[in-house]
């Protein structure tokens, strides 16, 4: 049933703490999610098989899990709380290796302090799917009966395991000899010493920053883009600069100059990697908001890429499905499916200084490559926070535009797309002098959840990418 407060958007529901995000309503959220547990018929679901339950840094998250415990539990679901501080990809580990019902994580990932929020981990060990969300949302306020005796709630080490997953995964031994020094930015967050305390163990040269557990995020969003993750780049001497967001689920990086390399090069460095060394089967999923350098990418290594909504249980959808190798969003999600169905910064920072080690180049090295070879590709994005009436009528507007009619920043509309927001791709008359020139296209997209529109573009020069935000900005806040 609807509920006037909680609503689940494209990762969970997050709410002000003390506003909207309250322990009355946590506990609601969490009746909700033991009452759909109980209604499952499918044996991989059964109740028996318990649930898990992690929480990240944030201010209360350790109560509101153990709410979150209780509550579950005294419907007869036993529980394995973590015992301290987790990141998300560790809890959704242990969901599939523990073989849980489900999962719950405690957490608001990059949003600012004052925000936290609570994650769904389905039993294969990845977001929720949007129809398993929705179920989970039809129970929202409904009764849930108790058990006569409350389940067990067991305190557990989540991260030992996960850690050691993760470390098999990657080719430490390759980095220990890669003589590479790197930066790890964990942002107060969950991702906490991890990174540090394996390369201390492989010999590997490392500066660390905000590694300790602040609550408050002090002068930032834990979120590893600019300008949060600029004191990563202005650390010295360093060939990358490695950045985990506030659940560790989310990569960030910066080069051996200190500039940010954004989530979309990202994706498109590990890509290429995977598609050229490793050769691992399966298609590559994308979301509405990512780089077409990845579609180019596929297109040389003869690989099908599928495009979907924004929100990372788009590419679970697609790893239950059929084979795939990787999949990936704009914020910098990546996972992998022959390790989980589930984006993992921690896991996804090994792998960068994997690729480092194993061609013999610098990050700023390799993305120049990929810039040669593909064009270069520029994404920039920004946020408007507007009230949801101005936000739905610049929609609104956006859609009506019809093309051949309208332009922004001097560029006409060529084509108009509308799976998740409304995306214009455009005529840039700079695309002409520059060979392989990327697209260039400007997306609108209103959060379902807050009263936030993100504008985001990509085109061949920081420039044009300016001048698009711009255009959508005074487009977004009906200046034109």
């Amino acid at each position: 049933m609807a509920h006037p407060v909680i609503k689940f958007g494209t990762d969970g529901w997050r709410g002000v703490i003390a506003s909207d995000f309250t322990f009355e309503n946590v506990r609601v959220a969490a009746a909700a999610v033991a009452a759909y547990l109980h209604a499952q018929s499918d044996p991989k679901q059964v109740v028996s098989r318990g649930i898990c339950i992690g929480y990240d840094s944030r201010f209360l998250s350790e109560a509101f899990a153990r709410t979150c415990a209780e509550v579950v539990a005294a419907t007869g679901i036993a529980v394995k709380l973590a015992r301290e501080i987790t990141p998300t990809p560790a809890v959704s580990y242990g969901v599939r290796e523990l073989g849980a019902a489900g999962g719950i994580m405690i957490t608001s990932s990059h949003n600012p302090a004052q925000w936290n929020g609570v994650k769904y981990k389905a039993w294969f060990g990845g977001s929720g799917s949007p129809a398993i969300i929705a179920a989970i949302e039809s129970y929202l306020g409904a009764p849930v009966p108790k058990a006569e005796t409350p389940a067990a709630i067991e305190e557990v080490d989540f991260i030992s395991p996960y850690m050691a997953a993760i470390e098999k995964f990657a080719d430490l031994d390759l980095i220990a000899k890669s003589g590479r020094k790197f930066g790890i930015d964990s942002m107060y967050g969950a991702g906490r010493t991890l990174l540090a305390g394996v390369f201390t163990r492989i010999g590997v040269d490392f500066v660390q920053i905000r590694g300790n557990v602040d609550p408050l995020f002090p002068g930032i969003n834990p979120e590893p883009i600019l300008p949060h993750i600029q004191a990563l780049g202005d650390a010295n001497g360093c060939d990358a600069g490695l950045c985990t967001d506030g659940d560790a689920d989310r990569i960030g990086a910066t080069d051996e100059h200190g500039n940010f390399v954004d989530p979309h090069k990202i994706f498109s460095v590990l890509l290429e990697w995977v598609l050229k060394r490793k050769g691992w089967p399966g298609d590559v999923t994308r979301a509405f908001n990512t780089t077409k350098m990845l579609d180019r990418i596929c297109a040389k290594y003869g690989r099908t890429i599928h495009e979907h909504g924004i929100g990372f249980k788009y590419v679970v959808d697609y790893m239950q499905a059929q084979e795939i190798v990787m999949g990936g969003e704009e914020s910098g999600g990546i996972g992998f499916q022959r390790h989980l169905p589930e984006r993992d910064g921690l896991l996804n920072a090994l792998l960068l200084a994997n690729v480092m080690a194993e061609e013999k180049k610098t990050l700023g090295a390799l993305v120049a490559d990929l810039q040669a070879e593909y064009g270069e590709h520029q994404y920039g994005r920004i946020d408007l926070h507007i009230p949801d009436e101005l936000k739905n009528s610049a929609i609104a507007r956006a859609k009506a535009l019809a093309v051949g009619d309208a332009s922004f920043a001097g560029m006409p509309i060529l084509r108009v797309e509308t799976l998740d927001g409304v995306k214009f791709y455009l005529d840039n008359p700079e695309a002409a002098s520059k060979p392989n020139a990327a697209e260039t296209w400007l997306l609108l997209r209103a959060s379902g959840t807050e009263p936030l529109m993100r504008i985001y573009s990509e085109s061949c020069s920081m420039e044009s990418v300016t001048k698009l935000l711009e255009a959508g900005r005074g487009f977004a806040l009906g200046r034109s």
